[in-house]
């Protein structure tokens, strides 16, 4: 299974001095995020948990986390193995190799798991065929025909819409399925930028805006 590629801020951060660490508002992380910034981007709720990548060869289901070497939590395991029988790969991909991207989250993992939910879930935000990256709708049918459940996603809005709404502290969706009384913020968000367009190199141009990064900046 292939890693998930990493995904950066959209600036850069200062290395050195008082603010080291800190994002720099005047510098591009690259020309491309810059020029399309003002273009409506599709974003995905950035979940605070495991990253965790299922696997389908056409034979055999297999598990990950964001590296090889990665320990995946036992209960969260035993759920992906309910999520995840061969029979269902089967149903819906046949023998087409897939890798499904996804959060593993809940109580014990990451200090504010318990805020998502009250026991250890999955929840999709990428899915790759091959070497075909899917499209924001076709991950939604793939979550549908395999009855598992997706990250929160928004509105397509500018990249700096969604640094506006993250800085000023945007709700979790999460809110609304535990407690609909009471709020926490969303680590942040996810972009990918408008018809998968990539890089000069062929690697998919996202983002990513955490809440974190702008109040300590």
């Amino acid at each position: 299974m292939d890693k998930y590629p990493k995904v950066y801020s959209p600036y850069t951060r200062f290395t050195d001095g008082p603010k080291r660490n800190k994002l720099d508002w005047k510098s591009w992380t690259s020309p491309e995020i810059e020029v399309l910034a003002d273009l409506p981007w599709d974003w995905t709720e950035k979940v605070d948990g495991t990253n965790i990548r299922v696997g389908w060869d056409g034979h055999t289901v297999a598990f990950g986390g964001r590296t090889d070497n990665a320990q995946i939590p036992a209960t969260l395991f035993k759920r992906l193995q309910l999520l995840f029988p061969e029979e269902l790969f089967e149903q819906v991909f046949k023998d087409k190799e897939v890798t499904l991207y996804g959060e593993g989250y809940g109580p014990k993992i990451q200090a504010v798991g318990a805020q998502y939910r009250d026991d250890q879930d999955f929840a999709l935000f990428d899915v790759k065929i091959g070497r075909t990256w899917l499209r924001p709708e076709d991950v939604w049918q793939v979550a549908a025909d395999m009855g598992i459940a997706m990250v929160p996603a928004f509105a397509q809005v500018t990249l700096y819409d969604a640094i506006e709404a993250v800085s000023e502290g945007l709700p979790s969706r999460y809110c609304n399925f535990k407690n609909p009384d009471q709020q926490f913020f969303a680590e942040g968000m996810v972009g990918r930028a408008p018809h998968g367009l990539l890089d000069r190199n062929g690697n998919r141009i996202m983002v990513k805006v955490k809440h974190v990064d702008f109040y300590e900046s």
